[in-house]
């Protein structure tokens, strides 16, 4: 397939005819300067022009980009100059009383396509990420001995307000015992994959002394007692430190992300499921606070790009910059659960050139409570800027008042406008760093959770997330590709599907079919749905001819009592999914009388995850006929 280059222009020319404007002498500079600059002018360059014109838009008046040369006798840039002069003015560079919306997502679509491609970074910007990763650890240490015993007061107040009764929940489930651990399909420090994992015969003397007995999470039942002779009891000087690595995020920098070792990562699954549960019962967090569901925070920015009462924020840096003595703090009263989390918590990480260091975060990317706990002390933070707006003290009914200008998914935060100043500098006086080049509350520009909107209308674009493949054995950006060829088809870019589809109809050798987004055929979607090529000869239900892909977890049998846990273990996640109390195995009654008296009839548990499980290694395209949705 053609290159980088060849797709930006066709979209720009696209993008052009929707604007009813010209972008030969864009397509031109591209040119040009791809061949001096490389790939990094699309993937570094351009992203940082975008970024400056959401500023721009935001702030009203077009500001400096360095990068870009300015118009002649005027303010605006003349790279994509065409796009801007419908959305600023050409001599003072102030935002138009009406800008052309559909030339602000041409711009941001031009600038940003490639910002999040996954290529490889250099060793020099793989060093550096590595660099930042410990003049942050060492900011958050600075932090921590400049907070002072009122800050910390007034902390734990606010936390205790938020989630007083959530807390109680779950530090009642860890007396009680009812956590329920599972492991993942992810990777692990010491090296266990797979159903490996739940042959782990390693824990810690720290969950022990914690309330979260071996006994009762390594074991079926205490039938298995004499198993706990095998398992090695490590002290807290001998535990195994997250393994820090780096994983491809953009061109300009890798993602910093650390693998627990495997019994951390179990109890840590089993305090999280606990915990959002918990958050899932309160009327009040689960409207502010968001896990896994993205829409209220799309329709709070949208709302906030009309009426300009909320601002969107954006935080760098957010899970490596949350103080361990911030979640200490926020758990004292519950010393149950905050022994818990504090005894699933890692300690020290060791860095890819082998050296360990001691970590004042909480935790990183991958830890299971990272997630969450950086979103409940985000949470706190920003109510505290409330009331110090206010200046006044708050109490849990007044903060209901906040439930619909407020939520809060991970590092993407929306806050009240009239309060966005303290709530930032509440935030930044605790350690959290707000990003200002994706923060926004001056103009009608807003953007949360992957979503853009100006003065209600979406702006949002698509983004190339992996490079064009060049043939069927590159798996990964084979989808990727067909997912962008459709993407852009459902945004109107029209010309761009149409060579996109040239392409890929040359690499699938013609197989390219019409097909439903449900389908499991690597095909294009329309508007005008499905096409049929034959029928089959037994079910008379349409078929289509094309590639699909296949993957299988990694074969990794498992018998004996680790099999029959990871059974218990499956049987009350679904359970728990079908929304009734969890269900604990008795030690005296028959599992199958336990099964038949719970579900009326035992459940159909596949036990193809007791010979294949973990994340497949590798994924095959395939020819083959299916059906089209």
């Amino acid at each position: 397939m053609k290159s980088l280059t060849s797709l930006w222009s066709v979209l720009a020319a696209d993008a052009a005819d929707t604007c009813c404007t010209s972008a030969l002498r864009d397509i031109n500079t591209v040119s040009e300067r791809v061949k001096h600059e490389g790939e990094s002018f699309l993937t570094i360059s351009l992203p940082s022009l975008g970024k400056s014109t959401q500023k721009w838009i935001d702030s009203g008046e077009v500001g400096i980009n360095s990068a870009f040369a300015r118009d002649r006798g005027g303010r605006l840039p003349r790279f994509l100059g065409g796009f801007f002069c419908r959305v600023f003015d050409r001599d003072s560079g102030l935002l138009l009383d009406e800008p052309c919306v559909a030339s602000i997502r041409a711009i941001r679509q031009l600038t940003l396509f490639f910002g999040k491609i996954e290529l490889a970074c250099s060793p020099a910007r793989m060093t550096q990420a590595i660099r930042n990763y410990l003049e942050c650890e060492h900011e958050v240490r600075l932090f921590d001995t400049e907070l002072t015993e009122s800050d910390l007061r007034e902390f734990t107040t606010m936390s205790n307000m938020l989630y007083g009764r959530v807390f109680d929940r779950v530090d009642r489930d860890v007396y009680y015992g009812r956590l329920v651990p599972k492991h993942g399909p992810g990777s692990t420090s010491d090296g266990l994959s797979g159903n490996g994992k739940s042959r782990q015969s390693t824990w810690t003397e720290r969950l022990e002394s914690a309330g979260v007995a071996a006994g009762e999470h390594l074991l079926p039942n205490w039938r298995y007692y004499r198993q706990l002779e095998d398992v090695h009891f490590v002290e807290p000087g001998s535990e195994l430190p997250v393994k820090v690595c780096l994983v491809p995020k953009t061109m300009k920098t890798p993602r910093v992300i650390a693998m627990e070792p495997t019994c951390m990562m179990y109890v840590q699954q089993a305090l999280n499921r606990s915990l959002l549960e918990s958050i899932g019962r309160d009327d009040f967090l689960s409207k502010i606070i968001g896990f896994d569901d993205q829409v209220p925070n799309n329709d709070l920015a949208r709302r906030g790009s009309i009426d300009t009462r909320t601002a969107t924020l954006d935080l760098s840096d957010a899970s490596d910059r949350v103080s361990n003595q911030l979640v200490r703090a926020m758990l004292r009263r519950w010393p149950n659960f905050g022994a818990a989390v504090e005894a699933a918590r890692s300690r020290r990480a060791t860095l890819p050139d082998g050296s360990t260091t001691r970590l004042a975060k909480f935790a990183s990317m991958g830890s299971a409570l990272c997630f969450p706990m950086e979103a409940l002390v985000f949470t706190t933070l920003v109510f505290m800027g409330i009331q110090r707006s206010l200046n006044t003290s708050l109490c849990r009914r007044d903060l209901r008042v906040f439930s619909d200008s407020v939520r809060v998914f991970g590092d993407d935060l929306i806050v009240p406008t009239d309060h966005v100043l303290r709530v930032v500098e509440s935030l930044e006086h605790f350690g959290a760093k707000v990003g200002s080049d994706k923060s926004f509350w001056t103009g009608k520009f807003r953007e949360s959770c992957g979503r853009e909107y100006f003065n209600g209308e979406d702006v949002s674009i698509v983004r190339c997330r992996q490079a064009l493949p060049t043939r069927l054995q590159d798996a990964t950006e084979v989808q990727s590709a067909v997912s962008l060829r459709n993407q852009l088809y459902w945004s109107g870019y029209w010309r761009t599907c149409r060579w996109l589809d040239e392409q890929l109809r040359e690499l699938f050798r013609g197989c390219f079919p019409v097909v439903e987004s449900t389908s499991s055929v690597l095909g294009r979607e329309s508007a005008l749905g499905y096409q049929s090529e034959r029928e089959h000869p037994q079910l008379r239900s349409p078929l289509v001819r094309g590639y699909y892909s296949e993957s299988k977890p990694p074969a990794d049998k498992l018998e004996g009592a680790g099999a029959l846990l990871k059974c218990l273990q499956k049987l009350d996640t679904d359970v728990y999914l079908r929304g009734q109390a969890p269900w604990r195995p008795s030690d005296t009654v028959p599992v199958e009388t336990q099964v038949t008296n719970l579900w009326d009839k035992p459940p159909e548990v596949s036990a193809k995850h007791l010979e294949r499980f973990g994340r497949p290694k590798s994924t095959s395209i395939k020819l083959g006929w299916r059906s089209p949705f």
